[in-house]
């Protein structure tokens, strides 16, 4: 086998297909394994699915036995991977020479592909169940479109479009081709979502396709142009961890000036990122050209001879050592994933310390005093809402009678109580009955949200301690408000309207008298006589007013007694039930302290009693999960032990 690599290089990372140097064989140790057969690693598979039914981890378990039928398959199921555009397709047409992938669609390979060998060529599209159906399922004639092999690109584009939109499908395709009746098999996919830039979806796509397709081995293609990036790195290191004999192929080197530098700094940083991949490079066009003029020497310049015979040499590994290192990388990554909660369930088991009866012991007493500090809060928290509510329920009391009052005051502005107060008195009758009415539904609010509010203070755990409504329910009102009785007021008798007008009436007459006296006219005569009159209708108007006055006078200071009343009573009685409503609300809240202080006590000596027991369980189930831990690592060395590495 020749190099395709020319020029020096100093490499230490993952080995490319052919050795830079020869290294002198020493001599190899006794192999176990191979002393206990070549399918040992068969033995070391089926334990660790048993093991995993065993820890009830059903889903590992499936995906072992998936991956057991695929390493028992006498095929080297090779998945082709990369982001667009990378020459995926034109690789396995120029492994082949036969054009059995699209390369000239806009945008890339739509339907997946599966090449293997036949005695005749022969293709057809495969729907399949579901998107997680295996490929390898066996399908009915409903579910196979037979191709023509002429255009396939094309027929199998028509054909897809026969299915409805998101069909899983992919093209089966047989072609007569030495590489493939060794057991090759070659399977082109789309290209990953996201790459070169995003590793997010590609990670989830690659490992379905891997899965799904039951592949052996996984070939990432890259244009040699250009160095691997950060998102392909962290593909690639999540696929060799499921996958052995990792090959990473550089295409379309017939165009990339610095190929040579790109691939070697990919590999650098392969290296660095612990990603065990075999490299190279390859220009599918130069294997094309050399394979139509049967020119050699420009097959070996492409790279595929080397990458032939290393796809040989997996072929011929795979049941031995591809298997092994299969098994041993699937087995330690099941084994670790079923130790670690066991490890971490006896880590914690060992840090916690006291025994769990004990600590439920702790939590008890610490509910206890609690329960303690709860009481002492619950009576302050008592104490201050009802002198709150003392302050409150007068202060509200008084802005209710002041609005009365000043509604009274306007009313009697114009209004004389002589008159209107048969239509005043009822109207005030009703606001002081409205007044009572809503200040004792404020009252019953405000002692129900009191009770909240010492409820409150009470540990969310204990549930609802709220008292009856009946406990804290305002006493209604018992007998109506009282009406008033009309003040006594002082009426205008048309006898006084008399005499108050003929005493205004006697200044007008002298005065007009003596005016009209020095125009020679007699003292009382027409003119003195309606001056008399004028004045006398002023004074009896004045009178009238004053009178007016001290009526609405007399009547505002009624009301105000009467209101002043009707105050002191709802205030006394607004106090006498917040006294009631606060020994209520305190001898429902001491019961409920008490009922619950008893529980806690009975669940503190039934911790105590069960501490014992709790203690000779714990060291019970810490033997068992060490000897669960015994079996997984004595498996899991048997796992490394058949990589031949760590």
């Amino acid at each position: 086998m020749t190099s395709w690599e020319t020029g020096p290089t100093a490499y230490a990372g993952p080995a490319s297909l052919v050795p830079q140097s020869p290294v002198p064989a020493r001599q190899a140790e006794p192999d176990p394994l191979r002393a206990a057969g070549a399918l040992w690693w068969l033995d070391v598979l089926d334990s660790t699915i048993r093991t995993c039914g065993t820890h009830g981890r059903s889903e590992v378990a499936e995906w072992l036995s998936r991956r057991r039928a695929q390493l028992l398959r006498p095929e080297l199921r090779v998945l082709v991977v990369g982001a667009a555009h990378q020459g995926k397709s034109q690789l396995i047409n120029a492994l082949i020479n036969a054009g059995v992938c699209a390369v000239d669609a806009p945008g890339g390979t739509v339907v997946p592909a599966v090449v293997h060998h036949a005695e005749s060529p022969a293709a057809q599209l495969i729907r399949r169940g579901s998107p997680s159906a295996e490929w390898t399922a066996e399908v009915g004639l409903q579910d196979r479109v037979p191709l023509g092999l002429e255009a396939l690109d094309a027929a199998i584009t028509e054909a897809a479009a026969r299915f409805p939109a998101g069909t899983p499908v992919h093209a089966d395709i047989a072609v007569p081709r030495t590489l493939l009746a060794g057991g090759l098999v070659l399977i082109d996919t789309p290209a990953l979502p996201g790459l070169p830039a995003s590793a997010e979806r590609a990670l989830g796509r690659a490992s379905d396709l891997a899965t799904y397709a039951g592949a052996d081995l996984v070939l990432y293609t890259c244009e040699a142009g250009r160095e691997l990036t950060d998102a392909e790195l962290a593909v690639l290191q999540e696929l060799a961890r499921f996958f052995p004999g990792l090959l990473v192929v550089f295409t379309k080197t017939d165009y990339a000036i610095d190929w040579r530098r790109n691939l070697a700094d990919s590999r650098t940083r392969l290296a660095r990122a612990g990603v065990p991949a075999a490299t190279t490079a390859v220009s599918a066009t130069l294997r094309l050209h050399a394979l139509r003029a049967g020119d050699t020497a420009l097959n070996n310049e492409s790279g595929f001879t080397d990458l032939i015979v290393h796809l040989q040499q997996m072929v011929a590994a795979k049941p031995d050592r591809l298997a092994r290192d299969t098994v041993s990388r699937l087995g330690r990554i099941a084994l670790e994933e079923l130790a670690g909660p066991l490890r971490d369930e006896l880590t914690a088991q060992q840090n916690a310390g006291l025994p769990d009866a004990v600590a439920r012991l702790h939590t008890t007493q610490r509910r206890l005093d609690d329960l303690r500090k709860c009481a002492v809060r619950w009576q302050n928290t008592l104490s201050d809402e009802v002198g709150d509510l003392m302050s409150d329920i007068e202060h509200d009391l008084r802005e209710r009678i002041r609005a009365v009052l000043a509604e009274s005051d306007e009313y009697f502005t114009t209004a004389d109580p002589a008159k209107a107060w048969d239509e005043f008195e009822p109207w005030l009758r009703q606001a002081l009955t409205d007044l009572t009415g809503t200040s004792l539904s404020w009252l019953a609010e405000r002692i129900e949200w009191m009770a909240r509010r010492v409820a409150d203070q009470f540990p969310p755990e204990v549930g609802e301690v709220l008292p009856p409504s009946a406990l804290v329910t305002a006493d209604e009102r018992a007998d109506g408000v009282p009406g008033l009785d009309a003040p006594p007021v002082a009426k205008f008798t048309p006898g006084q309207k008399l005499f108050i007008g003929l005493r205004g009436s006697y200044g007008g007459v002298i005065m007009f008298g003596l005016a009209t006296s020095l125009a020679g006219m007699s003292l009382i005569n027409p003119i003195s006589i309606g001056g008399g009159a004028l004045f006398g209708g002023k004074t009896i108007r004045d009178e009238s007013k004053s009178l007016l006055k001290k009526r609405q006078a007399e009547a505002r200071t009624a009301v105000q007694r009467h209101v002043d009343d009707i105050f002191v009573g709802l205030n006394k009685e607004a106090r006498d039930t917040v006294r009631r409503a606060q020994r209520a609300l305190r001898d429902h809240f001491t019961a409920v302290t008490e009922d619950l202080q008893e529980i806690v006590m009975e669940s503190l000596r039934n911790a105590k009693a069960a501490a014992d027991q709790d203690v000779a369980a714990r060291e019970q189930h810490a033997r068992r999960l060490q000897q669960e831990l015994a079996v997984l690592v004595q498996l899991h060395s048997q796992a490394r032990a058949l990589g031949g590495r760590g």
